[in-house]
């Protein structure tokens, strides 16, 4: 019997990818299926990776090896087990998810918190703009480093530990850049900041799945889907008061605030990972039964260091160089983040130079963006009942193509958004009356679509690639990482060189260029999967 609300069609996020042995022992629903007795036969329970050239993993082909398969008991959850996550109440299921949520927001917030004061970094330690947008840049690359830690660390001994322990460490970071006495000390403390502060990435969304089967969990991974985007552009807005009010030195402090109610936060997280609670459940069996023939899959096949490192650092890029669906979806992702972060620094381009306004009114600028977001966590939910739509009207299973009507929508808006922000600031429209609504409001379709792209995106990235889920994942993160880095680094000179209509312009240009990306995959999608190793079938 399979538990409520799974659908085993589509990937199980709480699969220990990245720590099995997948060509030995294959895949398996051990982690989501429940029955009566706790216990499932392993050779009848293993199977293929999912993806178009699937085959039978070596332990099933082995005769040898599958003849001792049959003597091995695979651990599950019972019926209404109450170790079970999925089995919690949905009020404490939307309370780890409030939790999951907010630890991404506080995270992402941190990183342009400090955008909110950068003339005052710049006067104490006598830096030009580029060297101070470091402090941006480099958290942002332990964005794309961390995960790659954190990610298979929690596969080995829990989400719950690595949800805690990083949160602290990250927490201490802010101490060093808040009394920092050089521009060394402050960079290098950002960057330790980015690592230890992103394991919420790598743990948010894993999380989510674990306490929410795949047919309940749309609007929760909506939340966690905006979280990244939204908490930069709360950034800038608290930033920029308090930096005006008390000092650049405050930002810190106030960061490290939030960053210690958040941490105290993930104390009340319980372990949620099935693969770990299976393991100390079938660790318990044995000693109990003295059968040594009670394991998990992950026990039975566990990966060599070896293998984890390739799984973590080389096949993640090795994805990107031979997978067109992931390599052109990870740079549509990575221009939005990028032109995300871009907006930090064209803001005040034209509303500190043109408008003349101060640090905390030019923040309060990116509520726009907010505002584009809430409306885009409005459609979210019809594009998953959409989907759901799909998938019973194909007899249960939809294609992964049926995932990306919400990024074939949210891609006509980035463009929108970067000429109305282009042709409404000054020298076209000069500062006057309520001459600030036209670049305020470009904030809101790019907020709408940069949502809507990003869930849609990132869905069809998980279902394209079931069988190889934490890879393609992990490719995208560094990429996107790569790009928000990039772009603090020279977008200013960018808008001063250029002039802000055709700064902006070239950008949407550039996401004008990208708008046929998730049309030709809806089209052509299966298609080109058809030709991938690695691709779902």
């Amino acid at each position: 019997m399979r538990a409520p609300h799974h659908d085993p069609n589509l990937p199980d996020l709480s699969f220990p990818f990245e720590t099995t042995n997948l060509d030995e022992g294959g895949y398996t629903d051990e982690y989501r299926v429940v029955s009566a007795t706790g216990l499932i036969p392993a050779d009848k329970a293993l199977r293929p990776i999912p993806s178009h050239v699937s085959q039978p993993p070596t332990a099933l082909r082995d005769p040898e090896k599958a003849q001792r398969l049959k003597e091995v008991k695979l651990v599950t959850f019972l019926e209404n087990d109450p170790e079970d996550p999925r089995n919690y109440s949905n009020l404490y299921k939307w309370f780890l998810t409030a939790v999951c949520g907010l630890s991404v927001v506080s995270a992402a917030f941190a990183s342009a918190v400090v955008t909110g004061d950068f003339k005052d970094i710049q006067d104490e330690f006598h830096v030009g703009l580029v060297v101070a947008c470091l402090s941006v840049s480099l958290m942002v690359v332990g964005f794309g480093i961390g995960p790659l830690i954190w990610a298979p660390l929690s596969e080995l001994v829990g989400r719950r530990p690595v949800w805690i322990i990083p949160s602290f460490i990250y927490v201490i970071f802010n101490i060093p850049c808040a009394v920092a006495q050089n521009i060394q000390t402050l960079l290098i403390s950002r960057f330790f900041c980015g690592v230890f502060s992103s394991a919420p990435f790598a743990l948010a969304g894993g999380t989510i799945s674990d306490i929410w089967d795949n047919e309940e969990r749309g609007f929760a991974i909506a939340i966690f889907a905006a979280a990244p985007y939204g908490g930069p552009v709360l950034g800038p807005i608290v930033g920029g008061f308090v930096g005006d009010a008390i000092g650049w030195r405050w930002i810190f402090w106030v960061n490290m605030i939030f960053a210690g109610v958040v941490a105290l936060s993930t104390i009340l997280i319980p372990e949620t990972y099935a693969p770990v609670i299976l393991k100390r459940r079938a660790a318990k069996l044995r000693a109990e039964t003295g059968d040594p023939n009670i394991v998990t899959e992950q026990e039975m096949f566990k990966a060599s260091l070896s293998h984890i490192l390739q799984e973590t650092l080389v096949r993640p890029f090795a994805m990107l160089a031979t997978e067109p669906i992931l390599l052109l979806l990870s740079l549509y992702i990575s221009l939005i983040y990028g032109l995300l972060y871009a907006y930090f620094f064209s803001f005040p381009v034209t509303f500190l130079e043109g408008y003349h306004w101060n640090d905390g009114q030019t923040g309060l600028a990116f509520i726009s963006v907010w505002i584009g977001l809430g409306l885009a966590l409005l459609v979210t939910p019809n594009l998953e009942k959409r989907y759901l739509a799909a998938a019973r009207a194909k007899g249960g299973k939809a294609d992964p193509e049926d995932r990306l009507p919400g990024m074939m929508l949210g891609s006509l808006f980035i463009p929108v958004s970067l000429f109305i922000f282009g042709w409404t600031s000054p020298p076209v429209v000069m500062p006057g009356g309520g001459n600030w609504v036209g670049p305020v409001s470009s904030g809101i379709p790019f907020g709408f679509g940069m949502v809507t792209l990003y869930f849609s995106a990132n869905a069809y990235i998980i279902d394209a690639f079931p069988g190889y889920v934490a890879s393609a994942l992990a490719a995208k993160t560094v990429v996107r990482s790569g790009a928000g880095a990039a772009m603090p680094l020279f977008i200013t000179a960018m808008y001063h060189n250029l002039g802000t209509p055709w700064a902006a312009s070239t950008w949407a240009f550039i996401s004008l260029a990208m708008i046929p990306i998730p049309y030709l995959f809806y089209f052509y999608g299966r298609r080109i999967r058809a030709m991938s190793k690695r691709a779902a079938a």
